[in-house]
């Protein structure tokens, strides 16, 4: 790696570092530092067991331990035992500390919404910051079951749609293709997985079902921004397991010549190629996975 390679990621990490505030004593002017903010950030977010909530953060138990008896003492943050595990714990906003959770994320969304604004190429900063989160959170990136009718699954869908009308010669348009039913990517028939950031879709691929020995994967798309990382191999063995779980003995999927990373995925884990099984407009290979 080049000197100038370190010196620029060392100058990207001081401007970071000092956009943020990482050293503020008082982080965004509420009185208290980045550390505290973070774990009141989780807890709003959604977060409650104290275990959890540490390790998302990456802080070791003493810290973790300090800072919520800060929070604790400022009566913005109860702790209580694990209702299923007396040995773990549970914390919770208070009124007074949802009331700042919510002043945090007002002040946040604000600074972002200047710093992008003082940007002469918003955009292109937007795809470079999700590549910097996704390379720094790559193991922390979660597969999780969704409704495929959901608004994330809908996003995801639509992205797929649109790379598919780029990428393929003669465009795409769902209505010609098979789409499949919702109802047939939900257990007991199929599913439908979403590879998740911290809280941001990043990649779904879908199982659609007939509670029959056959089904089909479905729908797999990963964001540019997260290609690399191995997420559609993951997607793949996620989905197969459930598979498996629902007693589906033979998966069949389809791909088009203008997807060659898909290609060589299946190509390399497993998947046989097999005569046309139906009448898409769109695919031109077919593959068989025996489970």
């Amino acid at each position: 790696m080049m000197p100038d390679s370190i010196a620029r990621f060392r100058r990207f990490a001081r401007a970071v570092t000092a956009e943020i505030g990482a050293l503020d004593s008082s982080f965004l002017g509420r009185g208290r530092p980045l550390g505290a903010a973070r774990v009141v950030n989780a807890i709003g977010a959604g977060r409650a067991d104290v275990a959890e909530i540490r390790a998302y953060l990456g802080l070791d138990s003493g810290l973790m331990s300090r800072l919520l008896r800060s929070l604790e003492e400022e009566g913005l943050v109860a702790t209580e035992p694990h209702p299923e595990d007396a040995r773990r714990r549970v914390v919770r906003l208070t009124d007074a500390g949802q009331r700042e959770f919510l002043a945090y994320e007002d002040i946040s969304d604000a600074r972002a919404s200047t710093l992008l604004a003082r940007s002469p190429r918003a955009d292109a900063l937007l795809r470079a910051m999700d590549l910097v989160a996704l390379t720094l959170g790559r193991d922390r990136i979660a597969i999780e079951e969704a409704d495929p009718r959901g608004e994330t699954a809908r996003a995801c869908l639509e992205a797929y749609y649109a790379e598919l009308a780029r990428r393929l010669e003669s465009g795409f348009d769902v209505k010609r293709s098979r789409d499949p039913e919702a109802r047939a990517m939900v257990r007991p028939r199929g599913t439908f997985l979403l590879a998740v950031a911290d809280g941001l879709p990043v990649g779904c691929v879908g199982l659609k079902g007939s509670g029959g020995p056959i089904a089909e994967v479905k729908r797999l798309w990963i964001d540019p921004a997260a290609r690399g990382f191995g997420l559609a191999r993951r997607l793949m063995q996620a989905v197969e397991a459930v598979a498996r779980d629902l007693s589906v003995a033979v998966l069949r999927l389809d791909t088009s010549s203008a997807l060659p990373e898909a290609l060589a995925l299946y190509r390399t884990s497993g998947w046989v190629e097999v005569a046309r099984f139906n009448d898409d407009p769109y695919p031109d290979h077919f593959f068989e996975k025996a489970l």
